[in-house]
């Protein structure tokens, strides 16, 4: 069953979307920010990662860019409440850049582009 890791300093953004994804039918975990997720058991067992862009300490960008520095290449959603046409140009190569509040229909179809890009490049 894929794995789908949320990063989002906000507790309350962070546990809607959990509960949101597991009524789904996903397995979730969650974590306050990169450094936990990175440290994590589930650095090599996420499928998808969903990870706001501005988060203290490391952003969303600087997660994804140092995974793929890494050679994790986890598909990414990056999440914002602040979108910008900079933020936007710059998150090319990530699956999906989604503003806050999220449409149901947008966030769930970029799940499932990302889940399926896991799978064919697994």
């Amino acid at each position: 069953m894929p794995v789908i890791s949320i990063i989002d300093d906000d507790e309350s953004v962070r546990e809607g979307t959990m509960d949101l994804f597991e009524s789904m039918g996903f397995i979730t975990v969650a974590f306050p920010c990169a450094a936990d997720f990175l440290s994590s058991d589930h650095l090599h067992d996420t499928s998808c990662l969903v990870a706001d862009v501005q988060m203290p300490g490391m952003t969303g960008f600087e997660l994804y860019n140092r995974l793929l520095g890494s050679g994790n290449i986890i598909p990414t959603i990056l999440i914002t409440a602040y979108p910008d046409d900079g933020d936007r140009a710059r998150a090319a190569g990530v699956m999906c850049y989604l503003a806050k509040p999220f449409n149901y229909n947008d966030r769930l179809a970029c799940i499932r582009l990302a889940l399926e890009r896991r799978e064919a490049t697994g």
